[in-house]
């Protein structure tokens, strides 16, 4: 199917998200957003699992490319961070769960180089046609030369990834919406 059919669309970070004006000085701010169709779950986590869940392989490849080259900067790597939930604290996928609101999860990390948070934000379309629009916002404030260094590096794979992400996402076809009766 045609990527026409999935438009993911650069927007302006919402001013109401959690992570709007959270750090002093953002070094990365961007924000994507993909129409759910009718049905799908409005739930953020759900979706923000789904979404990390899919990933294409290709991604995984990346990944396993980024982590063989920070390990060496003692930057924490991806699977350092799928383990670190055994400290008790809940993530979806690579990331930490720092807020959970009924239209928005706020997702992150923290290390030396950098802070950064995600939100996975589900609000009605502005269209008023009674469609939801799912919209990614990234927040990253650099500590320093490393973090600069990094993010410059990664930004436009990070782009590709978000957008890559939400498209194969709709591809798979959303979660449905979980009727009240159901668990």
């Amino acid at each position: 199917m045609s990527l026409s059919n999935y438009p993911v669309i650069a927007v302006a970070p919402p001013p109401h998200s959690r992570v709007a004006g959270l750090y002093p000085k953002t070094h990365l701010y961007d924000a994507y957003s993909i129409e759910l169709p009718p049905g799908a779950s409005g739930d953020p986590e759900t979706l923000a699992r789904f979404v990390f869940a899919q990933s294409p392989a290709w991604m995984a490849a990346l990944m396993a490319i980024r982590d063989a080259l920070v390990a060496g900067f003692g930057l924490k790597t991806a699977g350092k961070l799928r383990s670190s939930g055994a400290d008790g604290g809940e993530r979806v996928g690579i990331f930490r769960i720092y807020e959970k609101r009924p239209s928005e999860i706020v997702l992150g990390e923290d290390d030396k180089h950098l802070d950064f948070r995600l939100s996975v934000l589900c609000q009605p379309s502005a269209s008023n046609s009674g469609a939801r629009r799912l919209i990614v916002s990234t927040a990253v404030h650099c500590h320093n030369r490393l973090g600069r260094t990094y993010i410059f590096i990664i930004a436009p794979f990070h782009r590709l990834i978000v957008r890559s992400s939400l498209r194969h996402a709709a591809r798979i076809g959303w979660p449905p919406e979980r009727s009240a009766g159901r668990e």
